[in-house]
């Protein structure tokens, strides 16, 4: 029903404001039933194109293309083809199905059928895009009780079309009455080199820290295939358009230098899973990222870490930030437990330079 009084109060009034259909400045849409739609066409990607009616500033009308049986726009706009080809022209109504586009510089104009264009004033990414987050915790008490607790996460990726960058980090250090009981720290760098738009290749360095389990330095160095399984735009949903999930399987080398205990060294497989879930605009971020450690020579010995959380934005690219880690090491050291779960809130920045309407 609001839809239907809408297209009647855009239909009065761009009859009553403009007297006559395809008046100078209204863009004019008319669908396969008869409907005319009056007002501004901003863009169409996707199958949808998107209007702001003269009915209201800000009042966006979303029409299926398939359904769009004539269009006129008084402006030039920026129209891809299927075959690839982007020409840049106001549109006059054709033949049912049809639009005639003059382009610019060229004069005359040419009839174009309305299924050839796939896209009109599409959003135009930079080059390369950079997303992620930076924030941290503090609570510190004294008096009775001395209590300090420091951390901070990183989460950052920049993507270009045949390179993506990944860092991910984390730093805990906690003191109760000047005695240290906690201090750990992880990171991992990887590059991906994209092969096709969905398969690519990569190179990935994880190191970690651990005092408390006896640890100096645990390092891993892989390589291997990996795979784009959902990428930004796969989904026209709104709550799933921005979602990414990504999987990998390589090989590496894996060493862990012990304070106490002697080091180890071994070949080993590296499996990883990255999930991202951004809804609402954005405004909330569910994530997962694993990293999984198989011995090749023992396939009882191998390590797993996993981080987990969701993130809230606050005012513009202020974040507050939940997130679960858990380690499990299934051949710990002597004296050392198998399992480490760490749950921290933090704030701070998050930022994202793709497009956006």
């Amino acid at each position: 029903m609001r839809r239907v009084a809408v297209l009647v109060l855009t239909m009065t009034l761009g009859v009553l404001f403009n007297g006559s259909v395809g008046a100078e400045g209204v863009d004019v849409i008319t669908l396969k039933d008869g409907s005319v739609i009056y007002g501004e066409v901003l863009d169409m990607e996707n199958g949808e194109l998107r209007v702001k009616t003269a009915f209201s500033v800000g009042d966006i009308v979303k029409v299926k293309w398939a359904n769009v049986g004539k269009l006129s726009i008084n402006r030039p706009l920026p129209f891809h083809f299927k075959e690839g080809t982007v020409l840049v022209g106001s549109v006059q109504e054709g033949e049912e199905g049809t639009l005639v586009l003059k382009a610019q510089p060229i004069s005359g104009s040419m009839t174009v059928p309305l299924d050839s264009v796939v896209a009109i004033n599409p959003l135009a990414q930079p080059s390369v895009i950079y997303q992620g987050a930076f924030t941290g915790g503090l609570s510190a008490n004294s008096g009775n009780t001395k209590l300090t607790n420091f951390s901070v996460l990183l989460d950052f990726t920049g993507r270009g079309e045949e390179l993506r960058l990944t860092l991910f980090g984390r730093y805990i250090y906690g003191e109760n009455a000047g005695q240290l009981v906690a201090r750990n720290s992880r990171g991992t760098v990887k590059l991906d080199f994209f092969v096709t738009k969905r398969w690519y290749i990569f190179t990935s360095a994880y190191f970690e820290q651990d005092t408390f389990q006896d640890l100096q330095l645990r390092t891993a160095v892989g390589v291997g295939p990996g795979y784009q399984f959902i990428d930004k735009g796969d989904f026209a949903s709104p709550y799933f358009r921005d979602m990414t999930l990504d999987a990998e399987a390589g090989v590496s080398y894996f060493n862990e230098d012990f304070k106490q205990q002697a080091d180890q060294s071994s070949a080993r497989g590296r499996v990883s899973v990255k999930w991202n879930w951004p809804i609402l605009d954005e405004r909330i971020i569910f994530y997962h990222f694993d990293e999984f450690f198989p011995s090749l020579q023992d396939v009882k010995d191998y390590y797993l870490t996993t981080d987990q959380g969701v993130r809230f934005r606050i005012f513009e690219g202020f974040v507050a930030n939940f997130q679960l880690t858990y380690r499990y090491n299934n051949k710990p050291p002597a004296g050392i437990q198998n399992s480490d779960t760490l749950y921290v809130f933090t704030v701070g920045y998050g930022f994202d330079t793709g497009a956006k309407r």
